[in-house]
């Protein structure tokens, strides 16, 4: 089967990785799959054996912002068209990240059969959170015209049911994939070296984003009485950076706050804590909760929007869930912290790379 995976970019993120991971193993399944990047940005590496192919937008004419989305598709519609005709069709086509997708939408070369918006966040809380009024509404009526009538996978029930419930969405169909791991290379790449091997800390992984919440983080760490360090890794623009430093230094735990930056390898970090820390306003899915039980590290996470409740619920940790305030959440670090729980490996085979593959290929047989 030949598979398109279209993506905005490949800047250190959730959605890059799953999208990569994904690759990899439709392409270890026998699958010939091709990438298409909307920007000229990497900073993964690409597979091997995956045909990939950047489609960056050179425009520079004043008006270009007005034309963008429109001028965008026709040139991915130009690099689609050429590729078909060197090597024949492709039977599925994703889109990843709303970016994308919006680009993607205007195509007039993908039909409507074969292609697949993944959805890997909650678009209500992204998107709308903040607006009100006419604002909301106009940005509702956006989202929804991107969507609407479309093939659909959402990476957790409740991105599922945030597109019906709250845009409103009506999905041509609804496929409902969790994220995938690669099971075997993250307990491998899990034992290489760590420079905290050794010491008791907190870990918690993300980008420096409002959504994740790192002033909620750092005011449980404070409340939670813990005197061990929490290490920060995760890249983000410096202001950001320099802001939760500032929260540090006035909550009297800056000593403690160690920030590590962007690792392309967290997972020896991860392994070593003896608790990661998930405080997000929302998670499409929560790919490091998965990514933490995996190499063994207890975990504890806000009970937010998204696939956290539901990947905690199923591995029968339904315990470790604070609510979206740092009081919660802090008496949820002590409790696990000070009693960590045995972890079920088994229960985490189902996201595995090799089912969750095959629950996209299923979509073609389905049409």
């Amino acid at each position: 089967m030949r598979i398109l995976m279209i993506i905005d970019g490949l800047p250190g993120g959730g959605a890059e990785k799953v999208v990569l991971t994904l690759c990899q193993g439709m392409q270890q399944q026998g699958h010939d799959v091709s990438l298409i990047s909307l920007r000229d940005v990497c900073n993964y590496p690409i597979p091997p054996g995956i045909d990939y192919q950047v489609v960056a937008d050179r425009s520079r004419a004043p008006w270009r912002k007005l034309t963008e989305l429109s001028r965008r598709a026709a040139a991915l519609d130009r690099a689609i068209a050429e590729h078909e005709r060197q090597h024949g069709a492709f039977d599925l086509v994703f889109s990843n990240l709303h970016k994308t997708d919006r680009i993607v939408s205007r195509s007039k070369r993908l039909a409507a059969d074969r292609l697949w918006f993944c959805i890997h966040g909650i678009l209500s809380t992204s998107y709308l959170g903040h607006r009100k009024g006419l604002d909301r509404w106009l940005k509702q009526r956006k989202i929804a015209n991107v969507y609407q009538g479309r093939n659909i996978v959402a990476v957790s029930q409740a991105v599922g049911s945030d597109l019906q419930q709250n845009l409103p969405i009506r999905p041509r169909r609804l496929a409902v994939i969790n994220n995938p791991f690669d099971i075997d290379a993250i307990q491998q790449q899990a034992a290489a070296p760590c420079e905290l091997a050794g010491q008791d800390y907190l870990v918690h992984v993300g980008r420096f984003h409002t959504t994740k919440r790192h002033d909620r983080l750092l005011k449980a760490y404070a409340l939670s009485g813990i005197q061990a360090p929490l290490a920060l890794i995760g890249s983000g623009d410096d202001a950001k950076v320099d802001e939760v430093k500032r929260l540090a230094t006035d909550l009297g735990i800056a000593e403690r706050v160690l920030f590590l930056g962007f690792q392309s390898n967290p997972y020896p970090f991860i392994r070593h804590a003896s608790l990661l820390v998930l405080s997000s306003d929302s998670e499409g899915f929560g790919n490091v909760l998965v990514e933490s039980l995996l190499c063994g590290t207890p975990v504890v996470s806000t009970r937010c929007p998204g696939g956290p409740a539901e990947i905690l619920e199923k591995a029968g940790m339904a315990n470790a869930l604070a609510e979206l305030n740092e009081a919660s959440l802090a008496e949820k670090m002590a409790e696990v912290y000070a009693n960590p729980p045995q972890i079920n490996q088994q229960q985490l085979l189902s996201y595995g790379l090799e089912p969750i593959c095959h629950q996209y290929i299923e979509l073609k047989e389905e049409q």
